[in-house]
Protein backbone atom coordinates (compact mmCIF):
# COMPACT_ATOMS: atom_id res chain seq x y z
CA UNK A 1 0.00 0.00 0.00
CA UNK A 2 1.09 3.60 -0.48
CA UNK A 3 -0.25 7.32 -0.57
CA UNK A 4 -0.38 10.37 -2.66
CA UNK A 5 1.50 13.12 -1.97
CA UNK A 6 -1.22 14.96 -0.76
CA UNK A 7 -2.67 12.32 1.28
CA UNK A 8 0.59 11.89 3.05
CA UNK A 9 0.96 15.81 3.32
CA UNK A 10 -3.02 15.79 4.78
CA UNK A 11 -1.84 12.80 7.36
CA UNK A 12 1.45 14.30 8.81
CA UNK A 13 0.64 18.25 8.94
CA UNK A 14 3.06 19.25 5.94
CA UNK A 15 2.81 20.59 2.93
CA UNK A 16 3.07 18.74 -0.57
CA UNK A 17 5.74 21.56 -1.57
CA UNK A 18 7.82 20.44 1.63
CA UNK A 19 7.79 16.84 0.49
CA UNK A 20 8.58 17.35 -2.91
CA UNK A 21 11.78 19.62 -1.47
CA UNK A 22 12.46 16.54 0.92
CA UNK A 23 12.50 14.53 -2.39
CA UNK A 24 15.16 17.44 -4.18
CA UNK A 25 17.51 17.24 -1.25
CA UNK A 26 17.77 13.21 -1.11
CA UNK A 27 16.21 13.47 2.84
CA UNK A 28 13.29 11.53 2.00
CA UNK A 29 12.41 9.89 -1.65
CA UNK A 30 9.15 8.80 -2.63
CA UNK A 31 8.64 5.08 -3.09
CA UNK A 32 7.37 5.61 -6.89
CA UNK A 33 6.64 7.87 -9.38
CA UNK A 34 2.94 7.51 -11.13
CA UNK A 35 2.50 8.08 -14.66
CA UNK A 36 1.14 11.39 -13.82
CA UNK A 37 4.11 12.57 -12.40
CA UNK A 38 2.54 12.33 -8.73
CA UNK A 39 4.92 11.17 -6.24
CA UNK A 40 3.98 7.98 -3.72
CA UNK A 41 4.98 6.90 -0.28
CA UNK A 42 4.86 3.37 1.07
CA UNK A 43 5.56 2.25 4.50
CA UNK A 44 8.68 2.88 4.99
CA UNK A 45 8.84 6.23 3.24
CA UNK A 46 6.07 7.16 6.20
CA UNK A 47 8.53 5.48 8.83
CA UNK A 48 11.33 7.77 7.08
CA UNK A 49 8.86 11.10 7.51
CA UNK A 50 8.21 10.29 11.34
CA UNK A 51 11.81 10.22 12.17
CA UNK A 52 12.76 13.62 10.04
CA UNK A 53 9.32 15.17 11.81
CA UNK A 54 10.64 14.15 15.19
CA UNK A 55 14.33 15.70 14.75
CA UNK A 56 12.61 18.45 13.50
CA UNK A 57 11.08 19.04 16.83
CA UNK A 58 14.10 18.67 18.33
CA UNK A 59 15.25 21.72 16.43
CA UNK A 60 17.77 20.22 14.49
CA UNK A 61 18.62 21.52 10.99
CA UNK A 62 17.87 19.47 7.56
CA UNK A 63 21.69 19.04 6.81
CA UNK A 64 22.38 17.55 10.22
CA UNK A 65 19.19 15.51 10.22
CA UNK A 66 20.26 13.85 6.75
CA UNK A 67 23.84 12.90 8.93
CA UNK A 68 21.28 11.68 11.79
CA UNK A 69 19.78 9.56 9.30
CA UNK A 70 22.34 8.26 7.25
CA UNK A 71 24.38 7.27 10.88
CA UNK A 72 21.44 5.43 11.86
CA UNK A 73 19.79 3.41 9.35
CA UNK A 74 17.88 1.00 11.82
CA UNK A 75 15.02 2.45 12.15
CA UNK A 76 13.25 0.42 14.95
CA UNK A 77 16.57 1.15 16.64
CA UNK A 78 16.86 5.14 16.70
CA UNK A 79 12.67 5.47 17.28
CA UNK A 80 13.32 3.26 20.45
CA UNK A 81 15.68 5.63 21.76
CA UNK A 82 13.36 8.52 20.24
CA UNK A 83 10.46 7.37 21.98
CA UNK A 84 11.98 6.78 25.48
CA UNK A 85 13.48 10.28 25.39
CA UNK A 86 9.47 11.36 24.15
CA UNK A 87 7.96 9.03 27.55
CA UNK A 88 10.60 11.13 29.97
CA UNK A 89 9.13 14.44 28.68
CA UNK A 90 6.04 13.21 28.73
CA UNK A 91 6.04 12.56 32.18
CA UNK A 92 7.91 16.04 33.09
CA UNK A 93 5.62 18.03 31.19
CA UNK A 94 2.54 16.18 33.08
CA UNK A 95 4.18 16.99 36.59
CA UNK A 96 4.96 20.27 35.29
CA UNK A 97 1.03 20.73 34.07
CA UNK A 98 -0.06 19.48 37.57
CA UNK A 99 1.76 21.71 39.75
CA UNK A 100 1.74 24.98 37.52
CA UNK A 101 -2.76 24.11 37.75
CA UNK A 102 -1.71 23.70 41.62
CA UNK A 103 -0.64 27.15 41.71
CA UNK A 104 -3.47 28.65 39.21
CA UNK A 105 -6.22 26.87 42.03
CA UNK A 106 -4.31 28.06 45.07
CA UNK A 107 -4.07 31.42 43.53
CA UNK A 108 -7.25 32.04 41.97
CA UNK A 109 -9.19 30.76 45.52
CA UNK A 110 -6.40 32.71 47.72
CA UNK A 111 -5.05 28.77 49.07
CA UNK A 112 -1.72 28.53 50.22
CA UNK A 113 1.10 27.70 48.05
CA UNK A 114 3.48 25.14 48.77
CA UNK A 115 7.20 25.66 47.27
CA UNK A 116 8.29 21.89 47.44
CA UNK A 117 4.86 21.36 44.99
CA UNK A 118 5.26 24.18 42.99
CA UNK A 119 8.67 23.13 40.90
CA UNK A 120 7.65 19.85 40.40
CA UNK A 121 8.50 18.96 36.90
CA UNK A 122 11.36 21.53 36.65
CA UNK A 123 13.74 18.34 37.18
CA UNK A 124 17.08 19.60 37.53
CA UNK A 125 18.45 16.27 38.22
CA UNK A 126 17.67 14.70 35.20
CA UNK A 127 21.43 15.13 34.11
CA UNK A 128 22.96 13.67 36.97
CA UNK A 129 24.74 10.91 35.56
CA UNK A 130 25.29 12.61 32.67
CA UNK A 131 27.22 15.70 34.79
CA UNK A 132 29.03 13.35 36.84
CA UNK A 133 30.49 11.31 33.72
CA UNK A 134 31.48 14.60 32.33
CA UNK A 135 32.58 16.46 35.36
CA UNK A 136 32.14 14.43 38.37
CA UNK A 137 30.96 13.66 41.31
CA UNK A 138 32.08 16.17 43.00
CA UNK A 139 30.60 18.96 40.47
CA UNK A 140 27.20 17.61 40.36
CA UNK A 141 27.36 17.48 44.59
CA UNK A 142 28.72 21.19 44.63
CA UNK A 143 25.64 22.25 42.09
CA UNK A 144 23.03 20.10 43.50
CA UNK A 145 23.85 21.29 46.89
CA UNK A 146 24.00 25.19 45.71
CA UNK A 147 19.97 24.41 44.05
CA UNK A 148 18.83 22.62 47.07
CA UNK A 149 19.86 25.78 49.29
CA UNK A 150 17.52 28.00 46.87
CA UNK A 151 14.30 29.54 48.02
CA UNK A 152 11.71 29.34 45.27
CA UNK A 153 11.97 33.05 44.59
CA UNK A 154 15.90 32.40 43.96
CA UNK A 155 15.64 29.39 41.60
CA UNK A 156 12.56 31.59 39.62
CA UNK A 157 15.09 34.39 39.16
CA UNK A 158 18.14 31.92 38.38
CA UNK A 159 15.66 30.51 35.63
CA UNK A 160 14.21 33.72 34.34
CA UNK A 161 17.74 34.76 34.19
CA UNK A 162 18.89 31.45 32.13
CA UNK A 163 16.00 31.79 29.70
CA UNK A 164 16.80 35.00 28.87
CA UNK A 165 19.95 34.37 28.03
CA UNK A 166 18.78 31.78 25.90
CA UNK A 167 16.46 33.92 24.15
CA UNK A 168 19.19 37.28 23.68
CA UNK A 169 21.66 34.69 22.06
CA UNK A 170 18.68 33.49 19.58
CA UNK A 171 17.73 36.86 18.75
CA UNK A 172 21.45 37.49 17.81
CA UNK A 173 22.02 34.53 15.59
CA UNK A 174 18.79 35.57 13.92
CA UNK A 175 19.90 38.89 12.83
CA UNK A 176 22.74 37.93 11.54
CA UNK A 177 25.18 39.46 13.20
CA UNK A 178 28.96 38.15 12.74
CA UNK A 179 30.44 35.83 15.77
CA UNK A 180 33.40 37.88 16.52
CA UNK A 181 31.09 41.09 16.77
CA UNK A 182 30.97 43.43 19.86
CA UNK A 183 27.26 42.22 20.80
CA UNK A 184 28.04 38.72 20.46
CA UNK A 185 30.69 39.21 22.67
CA UNK A 186 28.90 41.00 25.27
CA UNK A 187 26.98 38.07 25.70
CA UNK A 188 29.82 35.62 25.19
CA UNK A 189 31.13 37.15 28.22
CA UNK A 190 27.55 36.76 29.78
CA UNK A 191 27.48 33.31 29.28
CA UNK A 192 30.71 32.57 30.85
CA UNK A 193 29.74 34.77 33.90
CA UNK A 194 26.44 33.33 34.48
CA UNK A 195 28.41 29.35 34.11
CA UNK A 196 30.85 31.17 37.01
CA UNK A 197 27.88 31.49 39.31
CA UNK A 198 27.00 27.99 39.22
CA UNK A 199 28.93 26.07 41.94
CA UNK A 200 30.93 22.78 40.59
CA UNK A 201 31.48 23.90 37.40
CA UNK A 202 35.46 24.60 36.27
CA UNK A 203 34.43 28.05 35.80
CA UNK A 204 33.14 28.80 39.44
CA UNK A 205 36.45 26.48 40.51
CA UNK A 206 38.64 28.58 38.77
CA UNK A 207 37.26 31.40 40.23
CA UNK A 208 37.50 30.25 43.44
CA UNK A 209 40.83 28.37 43.14
CA UNK A 210 38.74 25.04 43.97
CA UNK A 211 41.07 22.27 44.51
CA UNK A 212 42.11 20.12 41.27
CA UNK A 213 41.40 22.60 38.61
CA UNK A 214 44.61 24.22 36.69
CA UNK A 215 43.24 27.82 36.39
CA UNK A 216 42.18 29.71 33.26
CA UNK A 217 43.40 26.97 30.57
CA UNK A 218 40.76 24.76 32.43
CA UNK A 219 37.96 27.23 32.36
CA UNK A 220 38.92 28.38 28.31
CA UNK A 221 38.47 24.23 27.40
CA UNK A 222 35.57 23.95 29.01
CA UNK A 223 33.73 26.71 27.60
CA UNK A 224 34.70 25.92 24.23
CA UNK A 225 33.90 22.50 25.14
CA UNK A 226 30.50 23.23 25.78
CA UNK A 227 29.99 25.34 23.03
CA UNK A 228 30.55 22.22 21.14
CA UNK A 229 28.29 20.22 22.96
CA UNK A 230 25.56 22.95 22.20
CA UNK A 231 25.67 21.96 18.98
CA UNK A 232 26.14 17.92 18.87
CA UNK A 233 23.40 17.54 21.40
CA UNK A 234 19.66 18.64 20.47
CA UNK A 235 18.50 19.11 23.84
CA UNK A 236 20.74 21.74 24.34
CA UNK A 237 20.47 22.85 20.33
CA UNK A 238 16.62 23.61 20.73
CA UNK A 239 17.79 26.39 23.82
CA UNK A 240 19.46 28.42 21.15
CA UNK A 241 17.36 28.18 17.97
CA UNK A 242 18.63 24.87 16.48
CA UNK A 243 21.65 23.90 15.18
CA UNK A 244 22.48 27.69 13.24
CA UNK A 245 21.57 29.32 16.65
CA UNK A 246 23.78 26.72 18.49
CA UNK A 247 26.18 26.72 16.17
CA UNK A 248 26.51 30.45 16.49
CA UNK A 249 26.92 30.45 20.30
CA UNK A 250 29.86 27.94 19.66
CA UNK A 251 31.70 30.18 17.61
CA UNK A 252 31.32 33.45 19.59
CA UNK A 253 32.15 31.45 22.85
CA UNK A 254 35.46 30.53 21.43
CA UNK A 255 36.21 33.73 19.90
CA UNK A 256 35.68 34.87 23.65
CA UNK A 257 37.77 32.35 25.26
CA UNK A 258 40.57 32.48 22.97
CA UNK A 259 40.82 36.29 23.44
CA UNK A 260 40.07 36.16 27.46
CA UNK A 261 40.69 32.89 29.16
Amino acid sequence: MDWSIQDIARIAGTTSRTLRYYDNIGLLKPSRTGTNGYRYYNQAALVQLQRILLLRGLGLGLPVISQVLDAETDAAKALTGHLEWLRQEQDRLARQIASVTQTINAVKGGGEILAEDMFNGFDHTQYKDEVEERWGKDSYAKGDSWWRSMGADQKSAWKQRSQQLGEDWTAAATAGIAPDSAEAQALAQRHVAWLTGIPGTPASDARGGGAGVGGRGDVKEYVMGLGEMYVADPRFAKNYGGTDGSGFVRDALRIYAEANL
